[in-house]
């Protein structure tokens, strides 16, 4: 997964034909490399809680299950999948097909649930991955070396590279909107790690054709199987025009130039053609009303690309004479791209999270432009939010635990009524080493001994981790009980005894999928002549639920209430005369 091996590539370009000034000024002494086995440690850390141990959650998670299941199990088609007869909301086909073939080859002890994750498990590796190796040939160009120091001692061009990445990933991994969504059996997460991965094979191509060719083609290929054709149709084309307008130093570059322009183009055209003949180009752009929030947009930028936005515009600034160079001018065009989709759609964080790994590698550039009183800041700043809320998560779990502090476990009682807290060794004991970890890392940030470029995003990085870790092992229950639609499910199942067939009217797609795999229950779209002996109902649409179904054959039964969310209440009724 993760740079233990580099090929040395120093030969691939020549530094000293740089004619553009470069504001980056590195000695040797600061491109040390992070150790390899705790890159390793650190990105598993990051990977895996949100992965196991929990219960699909809503609704993106649990509605691309439901189609993921009617897959495997032969219910719907491969090409066209159906849940209850409704297509899925996005339209690409490969995350289902990847969670489908999944749960068919995977073993009967297995849940299907965690059988569905393991492939976006490694997707999200493969994002990492991608994103490291991106940044690394990126920061190879000529136009990203540090200057030439009068008397030798500045950073060797692999070694510079290799720092820069890591400090990319870094960044990748801090930003705050990666969280969750990264952690989603949802087409999301394959279309960032095929944005990722079509980025890494354009960088790439002017070093290496085959390898770099083959990503970039997958990459772009995926992202229009995984529902984001436009995407890689734009990507693909700045791509084209980035090697284009890549300034080259001597003949054999130029023609690596044109190379890379032409294998590009041919990636585009075969995504684009693949789109085309599976019917996957769909226009979601849907343009913003006056009365559009914009302050909240604003908001919601500020918090998803936190921390790596601010570092990127310092990059713009610092390295504005080579916006054009390969290694800003790339990375800039993938989060435009992604900026203006989140923009004109109505699922801005999914399409904000294709240009977190571009927006990542613009802030690893900034790293050797710092200022010493910056780096201060990000870690001061960085230090009290996480240590912050790694003390309220603590708390928290230890009010549900004990009682004590009352006031926190009042509030648990209040938000999630009819939550029982358990307690699991595993998880304590994880969690308790993931914050001797961090405490460990702020005392080697506070040493006076780091002179890498690369430790201003220790913490910010390290943080994000802990946070995360925390709580995916302290608040997994909490969050279960939140976020999962069991509790309701169980509900249902307990005052039907014997759950059976169910016609259901106004279910989301989530709550099929929920009944489905949590109830077992057979479903049916609700029709005027009733044939199953119970209909639920969506409670916001009740009046309408008598022009799919004839309300004189059913009685009511309950109201049932979602006990984290009143707006996933449903009705229960049962067929007269049973």
């Amino acid at each position: 997964m993760l740079p233990l091996f580099i090929a040395d590539t120093s030969a691939a370009h020549n530094p000293s034909a740089v004619n553009q000034p470069t504001p980056a000024i590195v000695a040797q002494s600061a491109v040390r490399r992070l150790p390899r086995v705790a890159l390793l440690l650190f990105c598993l850390a990051y990977v895996l809680p949100g992965f196991i141990g929990r219960e699909p959650w809503k609704n993106a998670d649990i509605a691309a299950f439901g189609y993921m299941a009617e897959i495997a199990s032969g219910a719907t088609s491969w090409l066209s999948p159906r849940l209850l007869g409704q297509p899925p909301e996005f339209d690409g086909l490969l995350p289902y097909w990847l969670g489908a073939g999944a749960m068919r080859l995977a073993p009967d002890w297995i849940a299907p649930d965690f059988a569905a994750r393991a492939p976006f498990v490694l997707l999200l590796m493969l994002t990492l991955f991608s994103a490291w190796y991106g940044v690394y040939f990126l920061a190879r160009s000529p136009q990203a070396q540090p200057v030439a120091f009068a008397f030798g001692g500045e950073a060797e061009p692999t070694d510079y590279a290799r720092a820069i990445a890591d400090g990319g990933l870094l960044a990748l991994i801090a930003s705050l909107g990666l969280a969750q969504l990264s952690h989603e059996t949802t087409p999301a997460l394959a279309q960032v790690s095929f944005a990722a991965l079509a980025m890494f094979g354009i960088a790439a191509l002017p070093y290496r054709s085959v390898l770099p060719g083959l990503a970039a083609l997958l990459g772009l290929c995926g992202l229009s199987l995984s529902g984001a054709p436009w995407m890689a149709l734009l990507f693909g084309t700045g791509g084209v025009f980035t090697a284009l307008l890549d300034r080259s130093a001597d003949d054999a570059a130029r023609m690596r130039r044109w190379q890379t322009a032409g294998l590009v183009a041919v990636a585009t055209l075969v995504a684009a053609t693949l789109a085309w003949a599976l019917e996957l180009w769909r226009w979601r752009v849907a343009l913003a009303p006056l009365d559009r929030d914009w302050a909240g947009i604003g908001k919601f930028l500020l918090w998803f690309a936190w921390p790596a936005w601010p570092l990127a515009i310092w990059t713009l600034w610092r390295w504005r004479r080579q916006l054009t160079s390969r290694h800003v001018g790339l990375p800039l065009w993938f989060v435009l791209v992604s900026l203006v989709a989140a923009l004109v759609t109505h699922t801005s964080d999914r399409a904000l999270l294709l240009g977190l790994p571009a927006l990542a590698t613009l802030a690893a550039f900034a790293l050797p432009t710092l200022q010493r009183s910056v780096a201060a800041l990000i870690d001061w700043f960085t230090l009290l939010f996480f240590s912050g809320c790694a003390i309220t998560i603590w708390v928290v779990w230890l009010a549900m635990q004990t009682g004590i502090p009352p006031r926190p476990a009042a509030n648990v009682a209040r938000l999630a009524p009819g939550f029982e807290p358990s307690f699991s060794l595993g998880a304590f004991v994880a969690a308790l080493a993931a914050t001797a970890a961090w405490a460990w890392l702020v005392k080697w940030r506070a040493g006076r001994h780091q002179a890498v470029i690369w430790k201003s995003l220790v913490l910010p990085a390290g943080g994000a981790a802990l946070c995360w870790l925390l709580l995916m092992t302290l608040w997994m229950p909490l969050l279960d009980f939140a976020r999962s639609y069991a509790p309701l499910v169980r509900n249902v199942s307990r005052l039907m005894v014997v759950p059976g067939c169910v016609e259901v009217h106004g279910l989301s797609q989530a709550q099929i999928a929920a009944l489905r795999y949590h109830g077992g229950m057979t479903l049916k779209a609700a029709t005027r002549n009733a044939t199953c002996p119970w209909l639920l109902v969506d409670a916001d649409t009740q009046q309408s639920a008598s022009l799919a179904s004839d309300m004189r054959q059913w009685r009511f039964v309950s109201l049932i209430r979602r006990p984290s969310d009143s707006n996933d209440n449903v009705v229960l009724y049962r067929r007269t005369g049973r």
